[in-house]
C-alpha cells in the first residue's frame, strides 16, 4: 500500500470571504511536495484593526516548509488573490509564480512595487496546457468571473484529478472574457474528478445568476435620460462593466472620463495584454472642466465607501476641479460588501444633501455578482461528478451549507476551515491535522503578527485615552519637583471641573511621597504605582482607565 498522500491545505478564504490561500501537498506524510494557490488579503476597517494598511494570511507554516514549496498559482486578479504575494514571495523561498497573461501583468507589477523579481513571474496559457511541478501537472481553466481572464485549476496527481474552481459563474454572454463552456467542463471531467474544490460565496442565493449582458441596457437607459452630469461607481477591477458604463456614455453622447487610479490602470493593463478591446476614448480630467455637465459622464473609484477614493472625495466638495450639483446623478453598478455599509451610506447621504440623484443597485438591474448562484453551484457538481467536495470562499455558514448541498447530492462533502488538513487520499475526506494559522498585518511598512499586541494597544488608546507620566529622581534618590504630566485622547476636564491633568499631578505627588526608600530605589516599582494611581484618577475624573506610559529619569552625580 502506497504510503503518499494527497492532502488540502487552506491558510486563507475557508471560513472568511477574502485574504485566500489554499495549499495541496503529495507524498509521504511530512513531506509531501507543496503547491499554493493564490495568495490574496483582506482589507483593515477603523473597528478592529485601526491604522492597519493591508491584512494577509500568516504563512508561518509554509515558510518553516518552504524547501518543499513548488510553485505559487493565481487564478486571477482580484487583491483577494493576488494582493499577499509581493508582500510574502521571500518568505516563502522566492518560489516560481504561474498566471495568465492579465493576471500576470498585475503580479508583475506588485512584484516590483515590493522590491522582487518579476522575471520569477511565468505567464502560461490555458487549459489543456499542462505546467508540471514535482509530481503535479496544472493546467488553467478558463471561467467567467467580474475580472478578465479569470481561471480554474486542473490539478493532476497520482491519486487523481482535483478541480479548483477559483471565484467563478457561469455566463454564456460574460461581455469581456471567455464565456461558461460546458463541453470545456465536461471534457475536464470525463476521466474522473477526485476532489472539487468549489467557491461558495452565493450558497444561499437561490435563483440562478445574470448575465452580465442583462446590465449594459438598464445603464444604457438611464445613463441616456440622465439630465445633468452622471457618475458611476463600479469595482475598479470589473473591467467588462466598465466597458459596459463607458460605451453607454458614448451612446448617450457624453464625453468619458476615468477618475481614479486604480480604474485608469486596469484599464490600461486590460488594453496592453489585448483583453480589452474597442474601448471608448476617454479624455483627462483638465479637458472634462471646460465641457458642459450634461455632456459629461465620470467612471469613478470608491463603490465601498473608500474615504481616498473619487467618488469620497467628490462627497466631500471639489474634487481635481469637479463637483456634483442639483440634478446630477450618481449610480452605484456594484454590490455594497458587508461591513462597507457605514462607509457607503454616508457618502450616499452628502450627495442627497447636495440635490443628487442616487442609483444603488437594491432592485438588480445595474449590478450582477461574479459568483454562482445556488442552482450553477448544482450545475457544477454534476457536471464535475467528484468523489469528495471541498467548499471554499466563504464564511463558515457559506461552507456549511454548500456541504450539505453535496451531501444531498451524493457527494462526499467535508466543511474544512483555515488551518485545518485533510487527507483526500481515500473515497472519504479526512481531517489529518490542525495547522496555526492566523493573520499578518501589514502597518505602514512593516508587517506584524495579529497577536504581537500593537494594534491591540492602539484600540486601547483609542477607546481610553493616554497619559504620559514623567518623574525625574535625583543623586539622593529621592523625587525632584513634582511630576508632570500629558495626556492624549482625553478631556480637558473631569467632574472635579479642575483641569484633568493638574489633578492627575496632585494625586500623583502624594503618591511619590508616600514612597519608602526601598520602592525609590526600583523604577519597576515606582512605574506600578505611579500607573495604578494613574488609572485610578482617570477613571474617577472622566470614567475611563487610560493606558499610562511612565518615564523615570535618574540624575547621576558628577565624578
Amino acid at each position: 500500500m502506497s504510503k503518499n498522500r494527497l492532502i488540502y491545505l487552506p491558510l486563507g478564504g475557508a471560513g472568511e470571504i477574502g485574504m485566500n490561500a489554499y495549499v495541496y501537498g503529495y507524498g509521504p506524510k511530512g513531506k509531501e511536495r507543496l503547491i499554493l494557490v493564490d495568495l490574496g488579503v483582506t482589507f483593515p476597517d477603523m473597528d478592529s484593526t485601526p491604522g492597519v494598511d493591508l491584512i494577509m494570511p500568516d504563512v508561518s507554516w509554509l515558510e518553516e516548509n518552504k524547501e518543499r514549496l513548488e510553485a505559487v498559482f493565481i487564478t486571477h486578479a482580484h487583491e483577494d488573490h493576488i494582493g499577499g504575494i509581493a508582500h510574502l514571495w521571500t518568505k516563502l523561498g522566492s518560489p516560481t509564480v504561474y498566471a495568465r497573461t492579465f493576471t500576470a501583468h498585475h503580479t508583475r507589477r506588485k512584484m516590483e512595487e515590493q522590491g522582487a523579481n518579476p522575471e520569477d513571474v511565468v505567464t502560461v496559457s490555458q487549459y489543456p496546457e499542462v505546467i508540471e511541478v514535482g509530481p503535479f501537472g496544472v493546467s488553467f481553466l478558463p471561467v467567467a468571473h467580474s475580472i478578465p481572464e479569470s481561471s480554474g485549476l486542473v490539478i493532476d496527481t497520482p491519486k487523481g484529478r482535483i478541480v479548483h474552481t477559483g471565484d467563478f459563474k457561469l455566463d454564456e454572454t460574460p461581455v469581456l472574457g471567455e464565456a461558461f463552456n460546458p463541453d470545456l467542463w465536461a471534457e475536464v471531467a470525463q476521466s474522473g474528478v477526485k476532489a472539487l474544490v468549489c467557491d461558495s460565496t452565493n450558497v444561499f442565493s437561490s435563483h440562478a445568476g445574470r448575465s452580465e449582458a442583462t446590465v449594459g441596457p438598464e445603464i444604457e437607459k438611464l445613463v441616456a435620460n440622465a439630465k445633468g452630469m452622471v457618475v458611476a461607481t463600479t469595482f475598479a477591477s470589473n473591467v467588462a462593466r466598465l466597458k459596459t458604463l463607458a460605451d453607454a456614455g458614448k451612446r448617450a453622447g457624453r464625453s468619458v472620463v476615468l477618475l481614479g487610479r486604480a480604474m485608469r490602470r486596469m484599464v490600461q493593463a486590460g488594453i496592453e495584454t489585448g483583453v480589452l478591446k474597442d474601448f471608448p476614448s476617454v479624455i483627462p480630467i483638465e479637458d472634462a472642466r471646460e465641457i458642459p455637465r450634461e455632456n459629461l459622464m465620470l467612471l469613478a473609484t470608491g463603490s465601498q465607501g473608500e474615504r481616498r477614493a473619487a467618488v469620497a472625495q467628490l462627497s466631500r466638495g471639489k474634487y481635481l476641479g469637479m463637483s456634483m450639483k442639483e440634478g446630477d446623478t450618481l449610480l452605484f453598478s456594484s454590490k455594497t460588501i458587508p461591513g462597507n455599509e457605514r462607509g457607503v451610506i454616508s457618502i450616499m447621504n452628502a450627495y442627497s444633501e447636495m440635490g443628487v440623484d442616487i442609483v444603488d443597485d437594491e432592485g438588480g438591474r445595474y449590478h450582477v455578482s461574479g459568483h454562482a448562484n445556488r442552482p450553477d453551484i448544482e450545475r457544477t457538481h454534476k457536471i464535475f461528478k467528484p468523489e469528495i467536495l471541498i467548499p471554499m470562499h466563504g464564511e463558515h455558514r457559506h461552507l456549511r451549507e454548500h456541504a450539505r448541498l453535496g451531501e444531498d447530492g451524493g457527494f462526499a462533502s467535508v466543511v474544512a476551515v483555515n488551518g485545518m488538513m485533510i487527507d483526500i487520499t481515500g473515497k472519504r475526506p479526512e481531517i489529518v491535522e490542525y495547522i496555526d494559522t492566523g493573520r499578518t498585518y501589514l502597518d505602514g511598512s512593516v508587517k506584524i503578527g495579529a497577536m504581537d499586541g500593537v494594534v491591540r494597544d492602539r484600540i486601547r488608546m483609542a477607546l481610553n485615552g493616554h497619559v504620559m507620566v514623567n518623574i525625574i529622581i535625583d543623586e539622593q534618590d529621592t523625587p525632584l519637583g513634582e511630576p508632570w504630566v500629558e495626556i492624549m485622547g482625553l478631556p480637558r476636564f473631569g467632574t472635579s471641573r479642575s483641569e484633568l491633568a493638574e489633578v492627575i499631578e496632585e494625586d500623583l505627588n502624594q503618591v511619590l511621597m508616600r514612597m519608602d526608600d526601598k520602592t525609590l530605589l526600583d523604577d519597576d516599582k515606582i512605574e506600578e504605582q505611579i500607573r495604578r494611581a494613574t488609572r485610578k484618577t482617570t477613571q474617577d475624573e472622566v470614567g475611563k482607565k487610560a493606558e499610562v506610559t511612565v518615564v523615570v529619569s535618574r540624575l547621576v552625580g558628577g565624578v
